[in-house]
């Protein structure tokens, strides 16, 4: 380093940055051009922040320069005391303005080795002026005079120095070099005018002017190190915020585009429905037709056989077609639900009635549970009854022979309704429940002890009563068994509305009052009081 010990640049350098290969080249061609030791950026930042701190107290200094020219007075004669502030106030006034000089500047322009010698000069001028003020009026005081005026002299011109180097430590800490260049030359003239004297007390007076000098030179070299971290941990903060923003960037934009792409493929998908169920719908209706030999004898059983086989196979793939479908129809968002007034017991009994001739070929008990007097929900009952038999039909695959299955349909705790579906199979280990909700999952166990499956009815399940507004739970231990249950919220329930007059009792059933008589009224219609009888309208 050009300012300080190799010790100070260690304890400024902050934690190691991420960086390309070819930075560390790039940043050295780069101090060789500008002279410096720093990456050009950090040593640009401590040249601006010199001259940021500069212009923002201009008249500190010339204010404490006229305060020192008010007190040489007493020792000094006024032409003395005249040129020395007017030779500070001029080399002030060149530094301020060239200091704003640079910050006006572009980044692109600035030479931060050039700029940097330039302010060293003018600081080294400044440092001269100064310490001239050390040297005024030394010619009017004999080294043996030890009068309480010339004593008071020289104390004043050793505080001067302290306060100089308290103010050029704080301002010109980011560029030592500029701060010895200012301090130097007038802690030299202090010393050497107090030398001069001969006594005793000021040879004590200008060693610990000396001593004050290097304190001051080891605490501006402190600033310098902490600026220069600050620099850098900045530049890696920015460094880093730039690498997020360019990550954010592409994450959003591989979204964007697996979105997109999955969206695409959700509609073909959807749009294929009547291309691959037609063929298999041939496919599986002429085999049928050659199974039961509808328009003559086939003639070998073997044919026959074949003809069983393409039929199963064909319903199979359709099933699975079907699922596939129905899933890629409701990620694109074209799965309409057709809403209207069920219960789910129907729902559940019916599901049952489907299941239950497989379920007695594996001689599995299937128990109901059944809530009594149950309310109406509003609902799709073909997405539920796809639910209800999607889940039938995992608990009939993954339970053993023997074994039980529980259908339960009930209230929940804040009004709505809930089908469960319990076995007693072989479990989902707890980390692949994940796995086995997202679409093709399968769990290791369950698929060694149970019958293959696309992975896809969980998956729907979700998504259908999702689309219902309720919630999916999947609970299973391992060799214990799984429990499911979909619920529906307590706005899809339907409540009776009490009817407001009892039934049989409505008031417009009353049989309406008689109504009176009106009698006539009589009035006199002839001078002689006869009278007559007062008809409506008369």
């Amino acid at each position: 380093m050009d300012d300080f010990p190799a010790s100070a640049e260690k304890a400024a350098t902050p934690p190691a940055r991420r960086s390309r290969p070819d930075d560390g080249l790039k940043s050295f061609r780069d101090r060789l051009t500008h002279g410096t030791t720093h990456k050009p950026e950090f040593e640009y930042e401590l040249l601006t922040m010199f001259a940021r701190n500069e212009t923002s107290a201009p008249f500190a200094m010339p204010a404490l320069c006229f305060i020192f020219y008010i007190a040489s007075m007493f020792w000094a004669s006024f032409m003395e005391a005249t040129m020395w502030i007017a030779i500070v106030s001029i080399t002030r006034v060149y530094m301020l303005d060239q200091c704003r000089r640079l910050l006006a500047a572009p980044r692109a322009e600035v030479n931060v080795g050039q700029w940097r010698r330039h302010f060293l000069r003018i600081e080294l001028l400044n440092g001269l002026a100064l310490a001239a003020f050390a040297l005024i009026g030394i010619s009017a005081v004999p080294p043996t005079h030890s009068s309480p005026a010339t004593f008071s002299s020289h104390v004043f011109i050793f505080a001067t120095l302290m306060v100089v180097l308290a103010i050029r430590m704080t301002f010109a800490s980011t560029l030592p070099r500029v701060f010895l260049a200012g301090t130097v030359p007038m802690t030299l003239a202090v010393t050497g005018r107090l030398f001069t004297l001969g006594d005793p007390f000021y040879f004590a007076l200008a060693s610990m002017a000396v001593g004050i000098h290097v304190f001051f030179v080891y605490l501006a070299r402190g600033l310098h190190s902490t600026a220069l971290a600050m620099v850098e941990y900045r530049a890696e903060k920015d460094d880093l915020i730039s690498e997020l923003e360019e990550a954010s960037a592409i994450s959003d934009e591989a979204r964007r585009r697996a979105e997109a792409a999955n969206k695409a493929k959700s509609r073909f998908l959807a749009t294929m429905s009547h291309e691959l169920r037609t063929p298999l719908n041939a496919i599986m209706g002429f085999s049928e037709v050659m199974e039961k030999e509808l328009l003559g004898p086939i003639g070998s059983d073997t044919y026959r056989e074949y003809a069983r086989n393409i039929y199963t196979s064909g319903d199979h793939l359709l099933c699975i077609i079907n699922e596939i479908l129905d899933l890629s129809r409701i990620e694109a968002g074209r799965y309409d639900l057709s809403e209207e007034t069920i219960r789910l017991t129907d729902i559940a009994e019916d599901c049952e009635r489907l299941v239950k001739i497989k379920a007695d070929a594996k001689s599995l008990q299937l128990v109901e549970n059944f809530a009594p007097d149950l309310a109406h929900v509003w609902a799709d009952p073909r997405a539920l009854r796809q639910i209800c038999l999607n889940l039938l039909s995992n608990a009939l695959k993954f339970t053993p022979r023997g074994g039980r299955i529980t259908l339960s349909v009930g209230h929940t705790s804040d009004g709505g309704q809930f089908i469960t579906i319990a076995d007693t199979g072989p479990g989902i280990p707890k980390k692949e429940i994940p796995r086995v909700l997202q679409a093709f999952g399968q769990g290791s166990l369950a698929h060694e002890s149970a019958e293959g499956g696309t992975g896809l009815g969980l998956p729907i399940v979700q998504n259908l009563i999702h689309l219902h507004g309720g919630t999916f739970d999947l609970q299973s231990e391992l060799r214990k068994g799984t429990e499911v249950t979909v619920t529906l919220p307590r706005q899809r329930v339907l409540k009776t509305i009490t009817p407001l007059q009892p039934l049989g009792q409505e008031r417009h059933r009353d049989p309406a009052p008689p109504r009176p008589v009106r009698q006539p009224r009589m009035r006199s219609s002839s001078p002689y009081g006869a009278s007559t009888p007062y008809r409506a309208g008369a």
